[in-house]
């Protein structure tokens, strides 16, 4: 037999997936979107939306639509980021399956709507469920802890932290997202002084917020630079 003909005869059939780890903060926590699974394998198992990549599809069209028909969001209005590919060969007891995770954040989501094989989709604590993540089908706690740490990383030298915050915030607002994310508290006048120095990073409205007490809260908007210099570097609780 051919070289070319004995390497082709021992290519194991493999099919292609998308996952999606879903950022977003409510009530001052970090949130992931999950589903419970409504067939096998892992019936009833919490896991991450996707599924299979339709003919035609390409891999962020699939993204989309899983999260679609899996949650009922949409998430062409999501900051979306390919996180990378999965291809051990014993994550599906179904066969060789190699999913490409996405990274999706977005500011305070609407709580999501189960569908296809799920059966239902929610938003779950990712400190609480540091703890139990071992739970989540096929490698998905591998999947989130690398998500998890891109978010964390990304945070220090880009600007995807305005991606948790609507298109107007405070510095208040934007300083909530590295407290919850990074784990940490962070001087608000540190933290003030190093967003503003940052070339950038956001852009003054001349708009006011009016909180229930206290003073007016100047509003911020996104700026033009994606990459922070210099960073904002976490560890100490500084920002330094």
């Amino acid at each position: 037999m051919d070289d070319w003909l004995q390497d082709s005869a021992e290519v194991e059939a493999s099919w292609v997936t998308v996952d999606l780890a879903i950022f977003t903060l409510r009530g001052d926590q970090l949130m992931v979107l999950l589903i419970e699974r409504g067939v096998e394998p892992f019936l009833g198992r919490p896991a991450l939306p996707g599924g299979y990549v339709q003919k035609g599809e390409t891999l962020r069209e699939g993204a989309l639509r899983e999260l679609w028909e899996e949650a009922g969001i949409d998430g062409s209005r999501l900051h979306l980021e390919q996180l990378g590919a999965y291809g051990d060969p014993r994550r599906d007891p179904r066969g060789r399956v190699v999913t490409i995770a996405y990274l999706a954040l977005g500011p305070d989501l609407p709580v999501p709507v189960g569908g296809t094989d799920a059966r239902r989709a929610y938003w779950a604590s990712v400190s609480e469920l540091a703890v139990s993540a071992e739970g989540l089908a096929f490698d998905h706690s591998d999947i989130l802890a690398d998500a998890l740490e891109e978010i964390r990383r990304k945070l220090e030298y880009t600007a995807v932290a305005t991606a948790f915050c609507g298109e107007l915030f405070t510095l208040s607002e934007l300083r909530t997202v590295y407290e919850v994310v990074w784990g940490q508290d962070l001087d608000p006048s540190n933290f003030r002084r190093k967003v503003l120095n940052t070339t950038g990073f956001v852009q003054p409205t001349g708009k006011q917020r009016m909180p229930p007490t206290g003073r007016p809260a100047a509003l911020y908007r996104r700026g033009s630079a994606w990459l922070l210099t210099p960073p904002l570097l976490r560890g100490n609780g500084q920002t330094a």
